[in-house]
């Protein structure tokens, strides 16, 4: 079995221990370590192992995953330099910002690295994660991190040079997509309906749509399956002519609707570039 150790045990972190046991992991081959309580507590809950010294686990581990702030990076790798070359690991990184080239830099010569990028999603299982490899990681240390960060949610391997706009495309959107739930439950609250009431019924109508369009998408990856219909093709399907439908999209297109959201992607796009300079 692979033995996996996480330096850091924040929510992302115990989102995928949780993840990887519930898929078939042994408690016992889940190695934790923090420097602060949250390690012990992670471990108390799922039944992964606690070691106090980052690089006993190091030692023992096959895939490492580093998964503290990026600031921290450099201080929780510098005192491991011994460690990870000796033991010569898999370090995969969920640290948000910090290329395969910069962490590089930081690890022992010809250290296997692959950099992931999940979103808060992987809480409860449907996360989109991408995956880039570095320059001595090879196709089996994709596959055992894409075997790892699938056990949240899917994955998919992207250009380094796309994870900016992946930061937008997933690891932002999620908070556009709470502020789309909340500005519809406004409406429905304006109309009449609790709160509550509006937020059940927008979300259930979102994660339907999400799960049409994701049906579509596949039609069009299966052999014979022919095209399955785009975004588009799905407005259309809705908006029967003269309908209410309609009318709301061009109630929203006039205000803008399109454009704020495309606005908000590169944005986010130019903020991300600028963090990582």
């Amino acid at each position: 079995m692979t033995v996996y150790g996480f330096i850091g045990a924040g929510n992302m972190a115990g989102a995928i221990v949780r993840g990887t046991i519930a898929a078939g992991t042994s408690p016992s081959d889940v190695l934790l370590t923090s420097a602060h309580e949250s390690a012990a507590r992670l471990a108390q809950a799922t039944g992964a192992r606690h070691l106090e010294a980052a690089a006993e686990l190091v030692a023992a581990s096959d895939v490492v995953v580093l998964a503290v702030k990026p600031h921290m990076v450099p201080a929780a790798l510098e005192p491991l330099a011994d460690a990870l070359a000796s033991r010569r690991p898999l370090v995969l990184s969920i640290a948000a910002g910090l290329t395969t080239e910069r962490l590089a830099e930081m690890l022992p010569a010809g250290t296997r690295v692959v950099r992931a990028m999940p979103n808060m999603a992987a809480a409860v299982g449907q996360s989109m994660t991408a995956l880039t490899a570095g320059a001595a990681a090879t196709d089996a240390d994709l596959d055992a991190a894409g075997a790892l960060m699938g056990t949240v949610g899917r994955t998919l391997v992207l250009a380094e040079r796309d994870f900016s706009a992946f930061t937008a495309l997933a690891g932002s959107s999620p908070a556009f997509v709470f502020q789309f739930i909340e500005a519809l439950a406004r409406g429905g609250v304006a109309a009449g309906i609790p709160k509550a009431q509006a937020v059940e019924i927008i979300t259930q109508a979102v994660l339907g749509s999400a799960l049409t369009v994701q049906a579509e998408a596949a039609r069009s990856t299966q052999t014979g399956g022919g095209r399955g219909r785009t975004p588009a093709d799905l407005i259309d399907a809705v908006s029967s002519p003269g309908g209410t439908t309609v009318a709301g999209l061009v109630a929203l297109e006039r205000a803008g609707f399109s454009a704020a959201v495309v606005d908000g992607v590169a944005a986010t796009i130019d903020r991300d570039r600028t963090l990582g300079a």
